[in-house]
């Protein structure tokens, strides 16, 4: 079971760069999205359909054009939860999960923290969400999380740990956050098979960041401690550019 997740920072641009071929290539079983920044009105859906992915599901932020998540499965699942129940979260489409049977995927957008007041909800949001998925694991143990957490965990997931240590995104209390939330009962896939530096997610279309990888890794394909004799693989996928992001990948039997 191949399951990607990917930050398309806006799906219909993604299309037009050549998603729906890459997919098809690609050809993971499920596929996780953040940052679609569509409605599914506004999408050719059979296109989607006819790349091989006929149970699709989208949740979109009540405003057009900002946030979204969606997720593309090749199988149908028992069940799809939109949101978390929680409203200030819900309106902005951050949350979106599918249960399978034995094992259920979220594909997550947490919010960045662009300013003062984005950078406090930021944190309202990590506290409240951490105490949803504490909930959540009662119910439903075996639980990946893939999306993008705007989060570097520790300096080897940053080209820069020093000058970037006041910004957000790698701000002390972002960073202390993200690993309490790992310790509360998820290995963070792609390290725990890979220890190498240098291997980022996200990078600035600014200053020519990518091509000189000066990047961040802010995906993460969280996988329940339970489900950890399942992991087969984990890797990124920085050679894919439909997006500032690329797409992280976790492959569980």
């Amino acid at each position: 079971m191949t399951i990607i997740s990917y930050n398309v920072n806006g799906i219909r641009a993604a299309i037009r760069k050549g998603f729906l071929e890459w997919l098809q290539q690609a050809n993971p079983d499920i596929i996780l999205l953040q940052e679609t920044k569509a409605h599914k009105e506004q999408l050719d859906l059979k296109e989607i359909e006819e790349a091989g992915y006929p149970y699709h599901y989208w949740f979109s932020a009540d405003k057009k054009g900002y946030s979204g998540v969606a997720i593309l499965s090749k199988t149908e699942p028992n069940h799809v939860e939109y949101g978390t129940s929680i409203n200030h979260m819900d309106f902005e489409g951050r949350c979106l999960r599918a249960d399978f049977d034995t094992f259920s995927v979220m594909s997550l957008y947490l919010p960045s923290g662009t300013n003062i007041n984005r950078l406090e909800y930021k944190f309202r949001f990590m506290d409240e969400f951490q105490l949803y998925i504490d909930q959540l694991k009662l119910e439903i143990p075996n639980l990946i999380i893939g999306g993008d957490y705007n989060i570097c965990h520790q300096p080897i997931d940053i080209h820069d740990p020093v000058r970037l240590k006041t910004v957000s995104g790698f701000l002390p209390e972002e960073r202390a956050w993200i690993d309490g939330f790992m310790k509360s009962g998820f290995i963070d896939s792609f390290r725990y098979f890979n220890q190498e530096p240098d291997q980022y997610s996200w990078w600035s279309y600014r200053a020519n960041a990518r091509n000189n990888n000066k990047g961040w890794r802010i995906d993460y394909n969280l996988v329940s401690e339970t489900l950890e004799d399942r992991l087969k693989r984990a890797v990124i996928l920085p050679q894919v550019y439909h997006s500032d992001h690329c797409p992280v990948l976790v492959e569980i039997e």
